[in-house]
């Protein structure tokens, strides 16, 4: 097959099958653009954005797919969550047969600060500079909006656009694999079998277990956010903040000594979000999402701005979300290289970076790609082939978690003062240009010879 665009290559009206659907939908006969079936069956553990990914990108490449998820039913839960012009060109290439693209669902729900741009303060309130968002790449779209909300677009996308079988509340086990399978085993004993496994399982996962041969515990990193998403109810009622509310999309940010704040308010103001990132070094054993208590965001911004904290008052609650951090695994293929690791369950990223969802989208496409150029009676070096493309790239992008956040809370004001562009966000272009299925389609070749040839 040429290394043209799927749906460039295959024509939507010859491509028609039909589907079941785990949760009793169809969709009858999908005209969705897909490449011939390769006889691969694969099992994907994990319905968030990562999973729903590699399981779309599976089907695309003509593989056979489902999903388990432990989640007993979707809920639009969450806050703020970014994607960057590298998932956007991802987005864009999923169509639906009535001619539009998930990317054109994702863009009303998102923020859109072309007008705002992103405000940059001191911790004291001191404004520093504006950092000008640039004009939307219709091919490389950038979306940033409610966590809970995007999920269902992409969810109902996979599920009833194109009958990719989902099963909810499927708890998993064990994994298992041999030389010629690997599967799973769910709680109520049920074993499903399939020739690869691709453990999105988050940063919890019991895949990473089997891949590694130990139990990696998570580490704290040493930070937490609160975070919280609401209504304007409040905002507009006081004059100190409803002109976030009274001018449309717009997003805001305080820098201080080990801290950040940062603000927005979305579709055309009527929703609003923050999140705190913070110093915090408690034990993360039991759980690193849990209720926050606002006497401990009142503390941390105590001193600061006024407004951050008039802000803050309006909250209803807020969630505490302790960050946990991992260092780089040595590997995400299992022995008999038939099951992947992919997103969070191989790099949990910080999201000063705001790119962890979007790596874990561009795993997805990797995977799927290396499947159908290598064919089903070379899984293994498929998959061997997916983690070297991909490792490099998501160690550097990892990094950048790290500068980012030690970029702003560590500032020396007097060099902002005389160069305040160096508080700005990093925007940088070998990130965010990136076409994951290009790349893979350059170095897919020669890495794939290279594991054929070990194999041999």
């Amino acid at each position: 097959m040429s290394e043209v665009p799927l749906e460039a290559s295959i024509p939507a009206e010859s491509n028609g099958h039909t589907n079941g659907h785990a949760n009793g939908h169809s969709n009858g006969t999908s005209k969705v653009p897909r490449a011939p079936p390769s006889g691969i069956k694969v099992i994907v553990v994990g319905a968030g954005f990562g999973g729903l990914t590699a399981a779309i990108e599976c089907h695309r490449q003509g593989h056979d797919v489902e999903i388990y998820e432990s989640f007993k039913e979707l809920k639009a839960l969450g806050d703020i969550i970014s994607f960057g012009a590298n998932a956007g060109r991802i987005f864009r290439q999923w169509h639906y047969a009535a001619g539009d693209r998930v990317s054109d669902r994702l863009r009303p729900l998102s923020i859109d600060l072309r007008k705002h741009g992103f405000r940059i303060h001191k911790w004291t309130g001191e404004f520093i500079i504006k950092q000008e968002t640039p004009e939307q790449d219709p091919t490389a779209p950038v979306f940033n909006g409610h966590r809970g909300e995007l999920h269902t677009v992409v969810f109902e996308y996979a599920r009833d656009e194109l009958g990719i079988p989902i099963h909810l509340g499927s708890r998993i086990q064990k994994y298992f694999e041999t030389e010629k399978d690997a599967g799973i085993i769910l709680e109520d004993g049920e074993k499903v079998t399939a020739d690869l496994v691709i453990g999105s399982d988050g940063v919890r996962s019991k895949a990473r277990e089997l891949v590694l041969g130990y139990f990696d515990k998570p580490k704290p990193s040493g930070y937490a956010v609160f975070r919280a998403w609401f209504p304007n109810t409040d905002m507009i009622k006081d004059p100190r903040t409803k002109h976030f509310c009274e001018n449309g999309d717009t997003f805001n940010g305080w820098i201080g000594p080990d801290v950040h704040f940062l603000f927005s308010t979305i579709k055309n103001g009527s929703d609003c979000c923050w999140v705190l990132t913070h110093r915090d070094d408690n034990d993360i054993e039991e759980s690193w999402s849990l209720p926050g208590k606002m006497e401990d965001v009142y503390k941390v911004i105590e001193g600061w701005d006024p407004l951050c904290k008039a802000i803050v008052e309006k909250t209803p609650s807020v969630v505490d979300w302790k960050l946990v951090y991992r260092d780089p695994l040595p590997r995400w293929i299992s022995d008999n290289g038939r099951i992947a690791l992919a997103g969070d369950s191989a790099h949990p990223f910080l999201p000063t970076s705001a790119q962890g969802a979007t790596q874990a989208m561009e795993d997805g496409v990797t995977i799927a790609y290396c499947l159908r150029k290598a064919g089903k009676d070379n899984i293994p070096a498929a998959l061997r082939s997916f983690q070297d493309i991909r490792y490099d790239r998501v160690k550097a992008v990892q990094k950048t978690g790290e500068t980012t956040r030690d970029m702003w809370h560590k500032a020396d004001w007097d060099k902002v003062k005389t160069n305040p562009e160096a508080i700005q966000m990093p925007r940088e272009d070998w990130i965010h240009g990136y076409d994951a299925e290009k790349d893979t389609a350059e170095k897919f070749p020669e890495t794939f010879q290279k594991f054929i040839v070990a194999a041999a």
